[in-house]
């Protein structure tokens, strides 16, 4: 694994000073793209389309234009707008799909500055906790090819931590963007919904909960990326504005729950190295206490499932009924799972969203900050939906991921620091808590919080 030479505030600040190009530094970046198709987390490229692109930054510049983001190469998700570019959801449905624009995030982006270098991996619609389809293969992890870098973002996650681009930008609808970087060791931010703009772009599955995440090496450059796509926009009718960032963040209650408040497995070394960073934050003067939410009757991961099968079942189920075999076999059998659920089913699932988003906002009046693992275990083989076991116990399709999706369902923001690595160097993450629309205190704590664990 090997990260960029330059974080995306030094490429800006060279790029602004003409030390170097936005077409140099895009050309660097597709040669790294090129050099590492093995990883397969990156998979579209329109050498010609990022060149010209990064020509007009250089123009804009010369004409005395000021951008955040000056020539930095950015890597978008497969399921994305990014206009006239191919963008597939990883889905042999949409194989020649050319967006007819933009998504609001990326023309933001590209008004910043950025530059589109490539289109990273996701699974099937965004829709699975490992990256592959049936469109593009497996992504394989930076550390070891055998092993996944998770998902559903585990392309973009990927790229970053391969030091293709120093900024990449996926989605979170359960985690996809917190977990694949906490499985390669870089950062993931899920902004409170409605924070950045998500469309206009393909029907999610996800009823709604679905938003636009930076990933970057440091928080430094996922708080820059977050300037740029943030604020309302009137073509979204769920873009909501977030707070100013605090002043002081000294006397933030944070609170620590190894478990979530849940009945879990977590794996030991995950359990300890997270017991290690709470020491040395506590030691650094922050004052943490360990307190868990208490969660309604029923709240589970199962129970709000059903949502995301009726939203795939909704969108695609007349695709299935004509030809399975189109879809990825975990998603294929997601669709049938929806289909065969009942109004009241998905009614029941949305009571048990509601529930779980009030009872993390009345957890959230009595803390400001909460840290938890991100991941309960490290990266584990492409070829397996989830690892075998988790904490000495055997592990569900879904027992790596307990840990991001209620934070979607309060509408949350999260995001993952690199927190630790096992004996073979498999990293794992920490993931801190804020209510909603505290995004800016958030990204202020968080970039504490990393210094003190570098």
């Amino acid at each position: 694994m090997t990260k960029p030479a330059h974080s995306a505030r030094e490429i800006t600040a060279d790029v602004a000073a003409g030390r170097t190009s936005a077409v140099a530094t895009a050309t660097a970046a597709l040669a790294r793209i090129a050099a590492a198709r093995a990883l397969n987390a990156v998979v579209t490229t329109d050498p010609e389309r990022t060149l010209a692109d990064a020509a007009a930054i250089d123009d804009r510049l010369r004409a005395g234009a000021t951008m955040p983001l000056a020539g930095v190469p950015v890597i978008v998700k497969d399921n994305i707008w990014v206009g006239g570019w191919r963008v597939t959801q990883g889905s042999r449905l949409f194989a020649d799909f050319i967006a007819p624009r933009d998504a609001v995030a990326v023309e933001r982006l590209r008004k910043a500055g950025a530059v589109i270098v490539g289109i990273g991996a996701t699974s099937e619609f965004a829709s699975k906790g490992v990256t592959t389809s049936q469109l593009f293969g497996p992504t394989r992890h930076p550390l070891d090819p055998a092993l996944t870098p998770g998902g559903s973002s585990g392309g973009p996650a990927a790229a970053v931590a391969a030091g293709l681009a120093p900024l990449a930008i996926g989605t979170d609808a359960g985690g996809s963007s917190r977990r694949p970087p906490a499985h390669v060791g870089v950062a993931g931010f899920k902004p409170s919904y409605g924070a950045i703009p998500y469309g206009p772009g393909f029907a999610e599955p996800f009823f709604g909960l679905s938003v636009i995440a930076p990933i970057a090496t440091d928080v430094a450059d996922i708080a820059l990326a977050f300037e740029a796509m943030a604020g309302t926009d009137p073509r979204d009718p769920d873009a909501a504005g977030i707070a100013q960032e605090a002043e002081d963040i000294s006397d933030l209650r944070i609170a620590f729950s190894p478990r979530l408040g849940l009945d879990v497995a977590v794996d030991d070394v995950v359990a300890n190295g997270l017991a290690s960073a709470i020491a040395r934050l506590s030691a650094a003067g922050l004052g943490i206490m360990q307190r868990d939410p208490v969660w309604p009757a029923g709240a589970t991961e199962e129970a709000i499932m059903p949502l995301q099968h009726a939203g795939l079942a909704a969108l695609y189920g007349d695709a299935f009924r004509k030809d399975p075999t189109v879809f990825d076999p975990d998603i294929a059998k997601q669709i049938e799972r929806g289909l065969s659920w009942s109004g009241t089913d998905v009614a029941g699932a949305l009571i048990a969203s509601a529930a779980i988003a009030n009872a993390f906002a009345a957890f959230l009046t009595e803390v400001d900050l909460l840290l938890t693992p991100t991941v309960p275990c490290v990266a584990w083989p492409y070829t397996q939906a989830g690892p075998d076991m988790i904490g000495g116990r055997a592990a569900s399709t879904r027992a790596h991921a307990v840990f991001t999706p209620f934070v979607n369902h309060a509408r949350l923001p999260a995001i993952s620091l690199p927190c630790g690595r096992d004996a073979n160097g498999l990293p794992f993450g920490l993931q801190i808590i804020a209510r909603r629309g505290q995004d800016r205190t958030l990204l202020r704590a968080a970039r504490q919080i990393e210094a003190q664990l570098a």
